[in-house]
C-alpha cells in the first residue's frame, strides 16, 4: 500500500463507526433542553472532543457521520454532522455518541439527513462484506449486492465506499491481491499465487496491485529481492530512531533499531546508508517525530493484509490530541468483533508516528502497550495534546 500521509484528519475513506457513550444522559432540573447543553469543549460521549465535533458540523464533514450525532436542543432533533440544514447556534447544540443516546435524551431524528439510518448502512455493508468474503468462486456484482441488502445500486455504491474506502469491485481486487500475497509468503511461486487468488491473467494481478504493493510481488515474497532501501539512524529527543525508505516512501520507522534489524526484515534488499535524495525525506520525518500533530505530507511505502491496511488508514483518521480504543478501531473498519485482530494490526504497523498507532489506548482509558515502550507513547500523546 503506497500513499501519502498527513497528520491532519481527512476523508481517508475507512468504515465509520457509531460509538455509544455508555449510560443514559440526565436532564438537569430547570429547563427541558438548554440546561443540558455541553459546550465547555471538554469532550462528549462520542470520543470526539466537542471542539472537533463542532468543526466537523460546520464543515459538514461526511467522514464523521456515524462517529457522533448532533443534538439541536431548541428544536428537539438530532442530525448527522454532514446535515445540509442551516447550522444551529453553538450554545444550542449537544453531541451524542449515537442515535440511541440522542433518543434516550428525548430528541427525534432529522427527516432531512436521517441519522438513524447510519446503523442500517453499517448492517448493509457488513452483510455485503460477508457475501464478498465467503463466495470466492462466483462473487456477486454491485446490482446483486444492492438487491440483497435492499438498496439501489448507485446508493449502495456510495454507502459501501464511504464505509470501506473502496468500491465493491476494488474491494474484491484488494482481497485477491491479499490472497496472492499470502500464497507467495507461504512459498508458492508468483504465477501459482496469482492464479490461486482468482486472477484470470497475471496482467490483472499487476494492474490490481499497482500503487498498493510497495515492492514487486516477487520481492514481497522473497525478502525484498530487487528493492533498494536507503536508511539512517538518527538521534532524536525520543532516542535513536531508524528511518528507511524505498523510492516510493518510508517503509520503516522504529526506535532503538539499526541496520541489523532492518536487514532481518529485508534480507535480500540492497541497503544503502544515507543518500542525497533520502536526506530531504529524513529531515521531514525527524520533524514529524519531534513535533507530532503538525501537518506534513510524507510518502509511505507499507503493505499488509486488507484488514491491516484498513486499520492503518483508520489510525490516520484519528485527529492529533485524540485517542481511540481498540474496540472503536475494530468497529470503524466494519469488524466490531475483531478487537484482538485490530490490536494485532496496530502492532504490525511498520512506521511508528507516521501511522499513529500511539493514539490507540485501552477501553478503560489506560495507556496500553506500545512496541517502543510506554514512555515514548506517553510523550508522543503529551506533545500532541499540548
Amino acid at each position: 500500500m503506497t500513499y501519502r500521509i498527513s497528520d491532519e484528519a481527512g476523508p481517508l475513506g475507512t468504515a465509520h463507526a457509531i460509538y455509544s457513550g455508555g449510560g443514559s444522559p440526565r436532564i438537569p432540573q430547570g429547563g427541558r433542553w438548554r440546561a443540558a447543553v455541553s459546550g465547555n469543549g471538554s469532550g462528549n460521549e462520542s470520543g470526539v472532543s466537542d471542539d472537533r465535533a463542532w468543526q466537523a458540523v460546520q464543515s459538514r464533514d461526511r467522514t464523521f457521520d456515524g462517529r457522533f450525532v448532533t443534538g439541536v436542543l431548541t428544536t428537539g432533533i438530532y442530525c448527522r454532522p454532514s446535515c445540509s440544514a442551516r447550522h444551529p447556534r453553538r450554545e444550542n447544540v449537544r453531541f451524542f455518541g449515537d442515535a440511541g443516546a440522542a433518543e434516550r435524551f428525548g430528541l427525534r431524528a432529522c427527516l432531512r439527513c436521517r441519522p438513524n439510518d447510519v446503523s442500517r448502512d453499517e448492517e448493509a455493508v457488513a452483510a455485503a462484506l460477508r457475501m464478498l468474503d465467503s463466495d470466492e468462486e462466483k462473487l456477486p456484482g454491485l446490482a446483486d449486492l444492492a438487491e440483497a441488502v435492499g438498496y439501489s445500486p448507485s446508493h449502495f455504491q456510495r454507502v459501501f465506499k464511504r464505509s470501506v474506502g473502496l468500491s465493491p469491485s476494488k474491494y474484491v481486487r484488494a482481497r485477491r491481491v491479499e490472497r496472492a500475497g499470502d500464497a507467495m509468503s507461504g512459498g508458492a511461486s508468483v504465477t501459482e499465487a496469482i492464479y490461486e487468488a482468482g486472477f484470470g491473467a497475471s496482467s490483472r494481478f499487476y494492474e490490481a496491485s499497482e500503487g498498493r504493493l510497495g515492492m514487486a510481488p516477487s520481492a514481497w515474497r522473497d525478502g525484498g529481492r530487487g528493492a533498494t532501501i536507503h536508511w539512517a539512524v538518527v538521534a532524536t529527543s525520543l532516542g535513536r530512531m531508524l528511518v528507511a525508505a524505498t523510492g516510493k516512501g518510508v517503509c520503516r520507522l522504529s526506535f532503538d533499531e539499526g541496520r541489523e534489524e532492518l536487514a532481518a526484515r529485508f534480507p535480500k534488499a540492497e541497503l544503502i546508508e544515507g543518500g542525497a535524495a533520502f536526506e530531504s525525506l529524513l529531515g521531514s520525518v525527524v520533524a514529524a517525530v519531534e513535533q507530532p500533530g503538525q501537518s506534513r505530507v510524507i510518502p509511505l511505502d507499507v503493505q499488509g493484509t486488507a484488514f491491516q491496511e484498513a486499520v492503518w488508514r483508520e489510525l490516520q483518521r484519528i485527529p492529533p490530541g485524540e485517542t481511540r480504543s481498540y474496540a472503536q478501531i475494530a468497529a470503524a473498519v466494519g469488524k466490531p468483533g475483531a478487537v484482538r485482530a485490530a490490536g494485532s494490526a496496530n502492532g504490525a504497523n511498520n512506521v511508528a508516528v507516521l501511522i499513529p498507532c500511539h493514539r490507540v489506548v485501552r477501553s478503560d482509558g489506560t495507556i496500553g502497550g506500545y512496541a517502543y515502550g510506554e514512555a515514548i507513547k506517553r510523550e508522543l500523546l503529551k506533545r500532541e495534546q499540548g
